[in-house]
């Protein structure tokens, strides 16, 4: 029986899915919680979610698993205005 070998950019990409879809389900649960204390737990669990999903991404980014652009600054402008719908972000 042949082993299958995995290499470390389909490894931490799976870490990296994997992580995504921890928060979103984290997520999901800390906004239905009725009990204070539950649902306090719940979002001290997503933080550390997304604790871990930032040390994957900047493993993979680091060893150029997962390459991101330089912005172009009209681009940050543009989407810094869509997405601030009126709240002062400066």
């Amino acid at each position: 029986m042949e082993q299958q070998i995995y290499t470390d950019k389909e490894v931490l990409g799976d870490a990296l899915a994997t992580e995504k879809a921890s928060t979103n389900l984290y997520n999901t649960f800390a906004n239905e919680c009725v009990h204070p204390e539950v649902r306090s737990t719940m979002l001290h669990m997503l933080e550390e979610e997304h604790s871990i999903q930032d040390d994957v991404f900047k493993l993979m980014h680091e060893k150029g698993f997962y390459p991101t652009p330089e912005a172009d600054d009209n681009k940050v402008n543009q989407t810094i205005q869509k997405f601030s719908c009126g709240v002062n972000l400066k």
